[in-house]
């Protein structure tokens, strides 16, 4: 099993949404990760067969997904970034809709949307209008719609917008289970949704993928530029002057506990860490910022 993009393009007017990509996805869960604007949602487009790229070609198990057609529609799930639906659906309405147009028999779809409503939380919002839902609970919809014909490829835009952490996780190890012997593409900035579930990740800049690897493997470029100090709070603006901090927590005895980027010369006292996936993702995209807690 392999998904193939082949020297992809796409092109809208003066602008290169996504420059000459190739890419070789075989089964297990990649990571697609990169700031808003890099050219992630147009790549994800034109898998799903969506968009035609302007060069390029993409293909499944050697076959061109436009020649596959409705072959290959058969055996993909798509949740994008917004999903549309008719306003008076409620749950039930759009998921036995969306499963007849996956051409799903009605035992089949009876039994696949009760099991998803289940694994989604999801139970007892069977008649809820999907226009009353929190952007929380509208999302775990879209997520099931995704799943329905249970796909061989399942592509994910930022699936986890509008999730409260408890769902992240929920959601996280529902597809971990799921991508046995399937292709799952999550497309997100947001790097711990997939730092540990992913076996590789495909980082894009710009139309351009600039790296591709396994979390730890990507991390390591940046080993020995990572460290945490304990510093007084006054201390944190000239701190963040010299060196670009990408987490911080404020301890109880009025310090600030840092995690920052240092190619040279780290902090007095501090102490060197082993980078994580998102380390190395702000040290190439530093405009995106980091978190608090450390």
């Amino acid at each position: 099993m392999e998904l193939f993009i082949d020297h992809v393009t796409k092109q809208y007017k003066d602008k290169t949404a996504v420059n000459d990509v190739t890419l070789s996805l075989t089964p297990g869960i990649w990571g697609l990760l990169g700031a808003n604007g890099a050219g992630k949602t147009t790549l994800m487009r034109m898998i799903a067969g969506i968009q035609r790229p302007d060069r390029g070609r993409i293909c499944y198990d050697a076959i061109s997904i436009d020649v596959l057609k409705g072959a290959y529609r058969s055996i993909f799930g798509y949740l994008p970034q917004e999903f549309g639906f008719y306003p008076e659906f409620t749950v039930l309405d759009y998921l036995e809709y969306m499963a007849a147009l996956k051409g799903l028999g009605k035992p089949m779809r009876s039994e696949r949307i009760a099991l998803l409503m289940e694994q989604l939380s999801l139970k007892g919002l069977e008649r809820k209008p999907i226009r009353k839902l929190s952007g929380g609970m509208k999302r775990r919809v879209g997520i099931a719609q995704a799943l329905l014909n249970d796909p061989e490829v399942l592509l994910l835009d930022e699936p986890t917008s509008g999730l409260d952490p408890g769902e992240r996780i929920r959601f996280r190890n529902l597809i971990s289970e799921f991508a046995q012997d399937r292709i799952v593409l999550i497309s997100t900035h947001i790097v711990p949704d997939v730092e540990f579930i992913a076996s590789n990740n495909i980082i894009m800049k710009q139309g351009t993928v600039i790296a591709e690897g396994a979390s730890r493997e990507l991390a390591s470029a940046i080993e020995g530029s990572v460290y945490t100090a304990v510093i007084p709070a006054e201390d944190l603006h000239r701190v963040e002057d010299r060196t670009r901090v990408i987490n911080l927590r404020n301890l109880e005895t009025g310090q600030v506990e840092v995690r920052y980027l240092s190619e040279d010369q780290p902090l007095p006292g501090s102490t060197p860490c082993e980078p994580r996936l998102e380390d190395y993702y702000l040290w190439l995209f530093p405009e995106e910022g980091g978190e608090d807690g450390c």
